[in-house]
């Protein structure tokens, strides 16, 4: 998923998730640091939220069962491999997979994981820490392989 799409994703989901929360449009948008004018152009569709509202939104809202059952993983994460062209990530402990994951692979101790919704890969290893997130998958084939030497 690129930039542009996930913050399309985001900017439709975001009514959704306020409403989810029980919050208002003037209790949302002071959460978010944007005027309400703003948020009721990204609500009806008119416009979508900038990249920093994304982030922030993802942030703030990362428990919502709405958002993580949109993306198909913890927002912060979805956020951190978008940022991060180059996929890498921090080694972190997962929930390992059970919901929105395709096993892809298994080498030595490591297991490479399709998402479901977003179509991302990452590798865990046999604790379900993260080693490894990306859109591609070749490049995710090659660190499984890696990882395994």
């Amino acid at each position: 998923m690129e930039k542009e799409e996930f913050i399309n994703l985001i900017s439709e989901k975001m009514k959704l998730v306020r409403t989810e929360q029980s919050y208002s449009q003037d209790k949302m948008s002071e959460i978010l640091g944007i005027s309400k004018k703003t948020l009721v152009q990204i609500e009806k569709r008119r416009t979508v939220a900038n990249w920093t509202t994304v982030v922030a939104f993802c942030a703030l809202f990362n428990q919502s069962q709405l958002l993580i059952s949109t993306i198909g993983d913890n927002p912060i994460d979805f956020v951190q491999l978008i940022a991060r062209e180059n996929g890498s990530m921090p080694k972190e402990k997962t929930m390992g997979g059970k919901i929105w994951w395709k096993e892809i692979e298994y080498k030595g101790d490591f297991r490479l994981q399709l998402n479901l919704i977003s179509n991302h890969y990452r590798i865990l290893d046999q604790d379900d820490y993260r080693w490894h997130s990306s859109f591609n998958k070749e490049e995710s084939i090659t660190r499984l392989n890696e990882l395994q030497n």
